[in-house]
């Protein structure tokens, strides 16, 4: 499968397109100037209340909310933390080796908040889900830092592998290179990533970590509540590192010093990746160049065709998401209305993984695929989602079909849902619905016609206006125009536009300026 990645940087912001088979399945957009809080940025905030009923905090970390962070987000070694913060924030230690640092007692599952934080209290807390709606950003003290191949969690003293990586040798290969790279009481995760990848690159990355890891004792002593003390320089380069794991065939982008920044940062990370680097330099703009914007409009209405001619009709609310599966014009594919049923059911599936990724969907999401009465049939469907949906990184668990016909997802919700508007408003009836009659546009028209020429004095006139009205006032025995040159004596050119609404018009003057008719 062949992954590509459009990024674009304008006015605006950046975004950032992931193209699967030439196929959008990932879009990201950053506002230029916002103050975004990304998954896995860290900060040095301050504690604004204790809620005790609910068990948690609410810390300043520079959002216009304040930040909650629950007691079960405190993670075993909170103490630990509060500890090494209060001795750099203090100047009593300058850098991150652990090897004489004595842990402090972990805290129980059943404790309270009220014994760990107090009000006022500076901490260090990483974002675990981005602002969404009126909510500020979820926060952990549970704080680890992610590389391309490792995470690295520290006062953790163990090496663990992901479960996804599949022999048991690779697995033991893994684990004996991480322990035998390790610092003490810095754990770490071998990502997936990692599987076959060579000692060198591996260590590199541990090492990168690692700096990353003392980077937070250079900058800590000189912060102040809600400065970043962690985070990337840039949303392309936090997106491009949870991304390599994709075998990549092109990643371009139009803007100049990124493109050299990002050659840089790959080539730290694998010097053969600056090769499927590419500037882009064309008048058209990107987005269009690649097709990326008509995916756009086409993927994110609440209607959403399917490949085989079945529709998906997506609707939001507060508490869930709901997606009707319709079999719409399609062609049967059989004499049997039941393999009918479970082709458009397997092509909606395969959609609506897609859909869930690209629109970044999190909560609860009901789906009402079309009826399958076969058991077999229904595991197959089940199946299938459940493939299609691999290489969603988000964590999500499927339930199989119940007897109502539904299939029900949960996806982690890390940040808000991508939403674009894909219908625009109508330029006759301004979104309202209704129109004005025509006989009162006509009468409108004559009203302003009789002003120009016989208060304000125009000799040469002409109505700019749809072709659809333009033919209404032309046509006929006698015409509107006709009747008009019998009253005024001059004859009422009309200019058809098609850029003009239904119902608009414009008077021109004899040098073909509009005319300002409430101010002739």
């Amino acid at each position: 499968m062949a992954y590509e990645m459009i990024i674009d940087v304008g006015s605006e912001g950046e975004r950032i397109a992931l193209l699967k088979d030439k196929k959008l399945v990932e879009l990201h957009q950053e506002k230029a100037g916002n103050s975004n809080f990304l998954v896995g940025e860290i900060y040095l905030g301050k504690v604004k209340k204790i809620m005790p009923g609910l068990n948690a905090a609410f810390v300043d970390v520079g959002h216009e909310k304040d930040a909650f962070l629950h007691y079960h987000d405190l993670g075993p070694y909170i103490k630990s933390w509060v500890k090494i913060t209060n001795d750099t924030l203090d100047g009593k230690r300058t850098n991150g080796d652990l090897s004489a640092f004595e842990l402090e007692p972990e805290t129980v599952k059943t404790g309270k908040i009220s014994q760990v934080l107090k009000r006022n209290q500076q901490i260090l807390v990483q974002i675990a889900k981005e602002p969404i709606s009126t909510k500020g950003p979820r926060l952990t003290t549970e704080i680890s830092i992610a590389g391309r191949y490792f995470i690295l969690v520290p006062f953790y003293d163990t090496v663990n592998v992901s479960k996804k990586v599949s022999t048991l040798d690779e697995r033991k290969r893994l684990k004996n290179l991480g322990n035998s790279l390790k610092t003490p009481k810095l754990g770490l995760i071998c990502r997936t990533a990692a599987e076959q990848k060579g000692g060198q690159a591996l260590h590199q990355d541990i090492l990168e970590l690692q700096q990353k890891w003392e980077s937070i004792f250079t900058k800590l002593p000189n912060a102040k509540p809600r400065d970043q003390v962690l985070g990337e320089a840039q949303k392309s380069f936090a997106i491009l590192r949870d991304l390599l794991s994709y075998d990549f065939h092109a990643i371009t982008v139009n803007q100049k010093l990124l493109y050299e920044d990002m050659k840089t940062h790959l080539h730290s990370i694998d010097p053969k990746l600056p090769k499927v680097l590419k500037h882009y330099s064309g008048k058209e703009d990107i987005f269009n160049h690649f097709g990326v914007d008509k995916q756009i409009q086409g993927s994110f209405g609440k209607t959403v065709s399917c490949q085989g001619g079945a529709y998906l009709i997506i609707e939001h609310t507060e508490a869930l998401h709901s997606i009707d599966v319709n079999s719409g014009s399609k062609t049967a594919r059989s004499s049997n209305q039941e393999e009918n049923a479970l082709a458009a059911n397997l092509d909606a599936a395969r959609e609506i993984a897609r859909q869930l990724r690209l629109r970044d969907m999190g909560g609860i999401v009901v789906i009402d695929f079309i009826d399958l009465r076969s058991p077999n049939f229904k595991k197959q469907l089940f199946n299938t989602l459940t493939e299609a949906m691999e290489d969603d990184k988000a964590k999500h668990t499927i339930l199989p079909m119940s007897k109502f016909g539904l299939i029900q997802i949960t996806r982690q919700r890390v940040r808000p849902e991508m939403s674009i508007k894909t219908a625009e408003k109508c330029p006759t009836c301004r979104g309202s619905g209704s129109i004005t009659t025509s006989v009162m546009i006509i009468d409108d028209i004559e009203h302003h016609l009789d002003y120009l020429l016989t208060v304000a004095k125009h000799k040469v006139i002409t109505i700019l206006t749809n072709p659809y009205l333009a033919a209404y006032l032309k046509e006929g025995v006698p015409s509107k125009r006709l009747r008009w040159f019998v009253k005024y004596k001059k004859w009422v050119n009309i200019k058809p536009d098609i850029k003009q609404g239904m119902l608009d018009y414009v008077f021109l003057d004899h040098a073909e300026d509009p005319i300002d008719i409430d101010k002739p």
